[in-house]
């Protein structure tokens, strides 16, 4: 019989670590993106121009992490028949971290060996590995090392499900996962739902993210004889699918291949003995893509960084849009809900590894789920979408409770319970009640809330320097930068603030913003993302002695070594920056895509760059 029961993963685990208190007014250069908007088709061309963030506000960034790792416990949950075993981290975005096939004896997934974070999400912090369920807007979700709400409900045929759901709060739509595996079944269930519960369109991003395992012969298929090729390049091309590109190992440089499904949409991965991973689903979910890191020495340093000792990886992923460049239009009032299907394919190697690609493909769709069968399964499920979990096995956080306090929302089977209030809420709690926000000048703001409705509700609160740097917060997720600007500057008027400093720097630059970071560290000293951010800052100005006074005392590791190395090198201090490469730092949190590194090296030093740097993807 299916069970499902809690357990405890322990395995080497960095610290998150403390979010970042200063809000990220912007977010970091994309990876990608395209040159070549006006060759595409319309369709796709409009996805693309929709819905973009320019800012992962209300979340703060999780950059507190180190690579420093030791023995931990992560709270996991187990769902187990007699053929399957799926393991899944409520405290971790919902990640199905694995999924054992008992008949085989094999690991489906990449099974990552520890826990450390990562800059490749839209908050910062990411980990490779398993299944991973990003919604929200291009990049990796700002739930994906954050807690989710977990249930038991009982199934349509009786078995049990496993239940997660959240508030996503840069698009504030509901969301819930459930993961439903039938006695006697080679494959996990995994039904989705999206909910708009406002009165307008939002823009919506889905797409899940699946890490299989990557050796020598394996090869990704799906039903598609074209895909969309993207080579962080900057260009978006139509390329033909057969050939080299479905062997990943292959591959030289990193590339996403969007496929242009024809049919039911599936995608495997298998190994030179045709068996590996399939994924499938019914008709929503469209999109399928191929990443991989290539077999350069930036991609093989990345994928040593994410999941240190262990072999390579690859993602093949499923998503809503053609392409994860592209936002859709979720109606006003309206939800969509999908079923996905995970488990193992076993194929003719003959065939699978043929140079017939058609007989390749139909030797893997013969191996899976009918959509009749998926269709069936879809439908049993809608009928226990809306059942109200009573036994619940995790705490998500309080943001969807505060929203339905605000403005009470009917979504069943979702529950946001007010015991999942906490302190992150309390002062929007008293707010509501009508107590305004106030505070020291010098003590960390609580995190700003700015959609609309709380953006409004601010602007007829009574005026001190906190409620006009809330404004401002608010003005500036907006898209409304002058208005900002403005009320920082109030905020600094009614009480000199570090914070409402510092946000003023980030709006301009040049010389203006040094100063203003020279003063926001006179009053905020000890603030360490503060200071990264400032010394970051004069250096962009020209200004490397200011730099240097910064950073006068501090610790030469982590990024902090890496900003002191450039500014021996603006200074004309050569020999300094190089010695503080030779001694050897590590940047904890260097960024997907982030040249930095290498381009520092290559300024001060004419040798290959050192392995141990190298995180260039192109």
């Amino acid at each position: 019989m299916t069970r499902l029961y809690r357990t405890g993963l322990v395995l080497p685990a960095a610290d998150l670590g403390p979010e970042n208190p200063l809000p990220p007014l912007r977010k970091p250069e994309a990876v990608a993106k395209v040159s070549n908007v006006d060759e595409l088709p319309p369709d796709l061309a409009a996805g693309i121009g929709y819905g973009r963030l320019d800012t992962t506000l209300p979340c703060l960034l999780q950059d507190g992490y180190t690579r420093e790792r030791t023995e931990r416990e992560l709270p996991a949950l187990v769902l187990e028949n007699d053929r399957l075993r799926a393991t899944v981290l409520p405290s971790l975005g919902g990640r199905l971290y694995s999924l054992f096939h008992k008949p085989s004896g094999r690991e489906l997934l990449y099974r990552n060996p520890v826990f450390q974070p990562a800059n490749l999400a839209l908050r910062d912090a990411w980990f490779a590995g398993g299944v991973e369920w990003n919604l929200g807007s291009t990049g990796h979700t700002t739930l994906t090392c954050a807690p989710m709400f977990a249930a038991e409900i009982e199934g349509p045929d009786g078995t049990p499900v496993l239940r997660l759901w959240e508030w996503e709060r840069t698009r504030d739509l509901p969301y819930q996962l459930d993961f439903w595996l039938p006695d006697e079944s080679d494959h996990l269930l995994v039904a989705v739902r999206l909910r708009n519960p406002h009165p307008y369109d939002v823009p919506v991003y889905w797409w899940s993210n699946i890490a299989v395992p990557q050796q020598a012969e394996t090869r990704v298929l799906a039903p598609a004889s074209q895909a969309w090729h993207y080579g962080y390049s900057g260009r978006l091309d139509l390329v033909d699918v057969p050939g080299e590109l479905t062997y990943p190992a292959r591959a030289d440089a990193a590339a996403d291949y969007f496929f242009e499904v024809e049919g039911r949409p599936w995608i495997a991965a298998v190994d030179g003995d045709g068996t590996g991973l399939a994924q499938l689903s019914t008709g929503r979910l469209r999109g399928r893509k191929l990443f991989l890191w290539g077999e350069s020495e930036g991609g093989r340093r990345w994928q040593d960084w994410l999941a240190p000792g262990e072999g390579g990886y690859l993602e093949i992923q499923a998503g809503l849009a053609r392409t994860q460049l592209e936002h859709l239009r979720l109606p006003a009032g309206e939800s969509w809900d999908w079923l996905e299907a995970y488990g193992p394919v076993a194929a003719d190697p003959a065939l699978v590894h043929g140079d017939d690609w058609s007989a390749a493909r139909e030797a893997v769709a013969a191996e899976l789920p009918s959509a009749e069968k998926l269709d069936e399964y879809h439908t049993g499920w809608r009928k226990i979408a809306d059942v109200t979990p009573e036994s619940f096995l995790a705490t998500g956080s309080g943001w969807g409770a505060l929203e339905n306090r605000r403005a009470p929302m009917c979504l069943p089977g979702t529950p946001f319970p007010d015991d999942s209030l906490g302190p992150e809420q309390e002062p929007w709690l008293a707010f509501l009640t009508g107590t305004p926000p106030e505070g020291d000048p010098l003590a960390v703001p609580p995190p700003t809330l700015v959609n609309r409705y709380w953006a409004d509700l601010m602007e007829y609160a009574p005026a001190n320097w906190l409620t006009w740097y809330h404004r401002g917060v608010g003005h500036w997720a907006a898209g409304r930068q002058s208005d900002a600007v403005r009320a920082w500057r109030e905020s600094v008027s009614a009480a000199e603030n570090p914070w409402a400093l510092r946000n003023l720097a980030v709006a301009t630059s040049g010389h203006e913003a040094a100063w203003l970071y020279r003063s926001a560290v006179a009053l905020a000293p000890s603030l360490r993302p503060l200071l990264i951010e400032a010394v970051a800052a004069q250096l962009a100005a020209g200004l490397p002695d200011e730099a240097a006074k910064l950073l006068d005392g501090l610790p030469r590791e982590g990024r902090i070594a890496l900003l002191a190395a450039r500014t021996h090198w603006a200074q004309g201090d050569i020999d300094g920056a190089r010695a503080l490469f030779d001694a050897g730092f590590e940047v904890a949190n260097i960024r997907e895509g982030e040249t930095s590194l290498s381009d520092t090296w290559a300024a001060i030093s004419p040798e290959p760059l050192p392995q141990q740097y190298d995180f260039r993807m192109k």
